[in-house]
């Protein structure tokens, strides 16, 4: 891998979850001098290092890692938030000259950075709050027929059942009167254009990656995830906050009331994050075709033979 890079190349590591994105971006990172930045939705949490499997301190210690933990769980971190984010870190990392390394498994932060994103601005927290409040007394089905009525084209696109998406379309309507369909047709342009970086998306065997998950989940637990899930629900946050849908999460707070046993909650949080791999597979497929497919065990290859721009 060439220790030499063009200051407008970037790397982009994706895959499912437990593919082993994080080792294989280290490993880059200290071979080139460059700097890991996080593009996963949930490691962006710093309430939640071992049950989204952060890079621990030591690994963080080897090499710069950025927007790792760096959100409070009580924060509905966006994806238009994290690109604001990613511009001024990759500024800084070309500034030093290094050889930026996105690494993640949130299929939305990579298209945004690739793709660009739709230019809604920022939700005022009073909006917000009034109708998260009007879903929890009226229920979602209400705010599905409001929403039907106020922007018949988002009502359509989204399952009738599907709070948070339908709390959000509102939120969007009564913050700025126009929908989110609207919105989308004025976007920001990417970060990193065509011909700007390299990206590729781990793709291990279905079944070994299941079986993967199965023992991280369980390695977790042993490591203390428990205690993180505890501390997290001490705060009383808002369940429909981002960090409170993290897998594992509701199932341990239920395990936590005594509303489950130990085991059941675990084979909850396993099967949610296999189907998360499963649904990752699929949406990169289907909405970043310009990803070239990697077997891990030919990662190291295929960056050592990809063109640096170098």
């Amino acid at each position: 891998m060439a220790s030499h890079v063009e200051n407008d190349k970037a790397v982009l590591i994706a895959g499912p979850t437990a593919s082993g994105k994080s080792a294989l971006a280290l490993e880059l990172a200290e071979k080139t001098g460059g700097v890991v930045i996080n593009a996963d939705s949930m490691q962006v949490y710093r309430d939640l290092r071992v049950l989204t499997a952060r890079p621990t301190q030591e690994e963080e210690a080897r090499v710069p890692h950025r927007l790792y933990g760096h959100v409070d769980a009580a924060v509905n971190f966006s994806a238009g938030n994290w690109v604001a984010d990613a511009a001024k870190v990759l500024a800084e990392v070309r500034a030093q000259n290094r050889l930026p390394i996105f690494a993640g498994g949130s299929g939305l932060y990579f298209k945004a950075l690739t793709r660009g994103l739709s230019a809604v601005p920022p939700i005022p927290a009073e909006i917000r709050e009034a109708v998260r409040a009007r879903l929890e007394r009226d229920g979602v089905e209400a705010l599905h027929s409001e929403l039907a009525r106020r922007d018949p084209a988002s009502a359509e696109r989204l399952k009738p059942r599907d709070r948070s998406r339908i709390a959000r379309a509102l939120e969007v309507i009564e913050a700025t009167s126009r929908s989110l369909t609207s919105w989308h047709r004025d976007g920001l342009p990417p970060l990193l254009p065509p011909d700007t970086f390299r990206a590729l998306f781990l793709s291990p065997d279905r079944d070994q990656l299941y079986a993967r998950i199965d023992a991280r989940f369980d390695m977790m637990l042993a490591a203390g995830a428990l205690d993180e899930v505890e501390a997290l629900a001490s705060r009383k946050l808002d369940p429909l906050l981002p960090a409170m849908k993290a897998h594992g999460v509701p199932a341990l707070i239920r395990y936590l009331r005594g509303e489950l046993t130990r085991e059941q909650a675990a084979e909850i949080g396993r099967a949610d994050t296999r189907h998360y791999a499963k649904r990752q597979f699929t949406w990169f497929r289907h909405q970043l075709p310009e990803f070239e497919w990697v077997k891990p065990e030919a990662a190291r290859e295929w960056l050592r033979s990809a063109p640096t721009g170098a």
